[in-house]
C-alpha cells in the first residue's frame, strides 16, 4: 500500500516537474522575460503620461537604431 502511494506520488511529481520545465522553456523562447526595463520604468514614472513618454522615447531609440543599421548596409 505504501509502496503504491509513493510510486504514484513520484510519477505525479515527475509529470508536474516536466510540465513546469516545458512551460519555462516555452516562455524563455517566446520572449516572456525580455522586457527587463518594464518594472523599473513603472517605479520611475508615476503617471500614465510619464509612462507614455517613456514608451515614445524607447520607440524612437529603436527606430534610430534601425535607421543606423539600414545606413550601414
Amino acid at each position: 500500500m505504501i509502496n503504491d502511494t509513493l510510486f504514484f506520488m513520484l510519477i505525479v511529481g515527475l509529470i508536474i516537474s516536466a510540465g513546469m520545465l516545458l512551460l519555462f522553456v516555452w516562455a524563455a523562447k517566446s520572449g516572456q522575460f525580455d522586457d527587463a526595463s518594464k518594472m523599473t520604468n513603472g517605479m520611475l514614472f508615476d503617471s500614465v503620461e510619464d509612462l507614455n513618454d517613456a514608451i515614445k522615447k524607447e520607440n524612437s531609440v529603436k527606430e534610430a537604431k534601425k535607421s543606423i543599421k539600414k545606413e550601414e548596409e
